[in-house]
């Protein structure tokens, strides 16, 4: 299944950072303390940049499906972990670390 942008709605943007900053950039199911806008990451590289990044995953993975209860903050290894084996809505490559 490929990756729709259309089903997102149009304050996507604005959702998921409610979400992250409700989890207050740790990852929900890990703990990680991830990159919060602003923090300096010149020093890093760039994997471990894409590894300290937040993203919010959809529990019912349906990107319309935007109430609170379904949104969650993950880190980076976290969030591939419940999209591999191809039972989702990402496309192969979407989700990496590297």
């Amino acid at each position: 299944m490929t990756f729709t942008y259309s089903l997102y709605p149009d304050n996507w943007s604005d959702l998921a950072i409610a979400v992250k900053q409700e989890a207050k950039w740790c990852c929900q199911k890990c703990g990680l303390q991830c990159i919060p806008p602003g923090e300096k990451t010149s020093e890093i590289t760039r994997s471990k940049r894409r590894v300290y990044t937040l993203q919010v995953h959809h529990w019912d993975r349906n990107p319309a499906n935007n109430h609170r209860g379904n949104l969650i903050a993950l880190c980076s290894g976290c969030h591939l972990h419940y999209h591999q084996g191809g039972k989702s809505n990402v496309s192969p490559g979407q989700l990496s670390l590297w």
